[in-house]
């Protein structure tokens, strides 16, 4: 009976973490079009996490049920698939560092509003799994938590630069949203590895 109630677990685990893929992956190309039209670092940071998360939930949608050892495979793709992105978010960065241009302020917060909403709806749907055995699950529940915090700088930021009319708060948010996303990177990475040595020992070989 236990092990039907883990299987029901994981098959709605799965169906979860596909919506949450769709919803970060439809966000990511409004987003991404968005920071393009107006210029905005700081958007286009936030557009490479939504397409972080959504390689994260397909990749935890596609390893549950798989053996430690391939989900920390599993996992050190996805610290690839993050920060590939994220420095293509630093050369944005780097190559608007001599002048940076303030983006339409109204454009920003009301997108950034709609990334809070999606994130939040992605934290909801996620809640309810994030003390499952899976550590990707729990990344992931985090993952969208943590971005609505961001999203909420991003608005704050976006009426600072109403205020200074400066494209400096966009440029220094988006900076930052870039190292966290490197961050992010290091701790899954760390977690796979992790996986790995636990797989190791499980199957009573040397850990080195």
């Amino acid at each position: 009976m236990a092990n039907s109630s883990r299987g029901d677990l994981r098959t709605q685990l799965r169906r979860a973490v596909l919506v949450v893929a769709g919803l970060n992956l439809a966000y990511f190309f409004v987003e991404f079009a968005v920071a393009l039209s107006i210029g905005s670092v700081s958007l286009f940071a936030d557009s490479v996490d939504f397409l972080e998360d959504t390689a994260i939930n397909v990749l935890i949608f596609i390893a549950l049920g798989w053996s430690l050892h391939r989900q920390a495979i599993a996992g050190k793709v996805m610290a690839v698939i993050i920060v590939v992105p994220a420095l293509s978010a630093a050369w944005e960065a780097f190559s608007t560092i001599g002048d940076p241009v303030p983006p339409s302020p109204t454009a920003l917060i009301l997108t950034a509003g709609g990334a809070a909403l999606v994130n939040l709806a992605c934290a909801l749907v996620l809640a309810r799994f994030r003390r499952h055995d899976s550590s990707m699950a729990r990344a992931a529940f985090l993952s969208a938590r943590n971005d609505v915090v961001v999203n909420v700088a991003i608005i704050a930021m976006g009426v600072l630069t109403l205020w200074t009319a400066s494209g400096w708060p966009d440029l220094i948010l988006g900076v930052i949203i870039i190292v966290l996303n490197l961050s992010a990177a290091k701790v899954v990475w760390e977690t796979a590895e992790e996986e790995r040595l636990a797989a190791k020992a499980m199957a009573g070989e040397d850990i080195d």
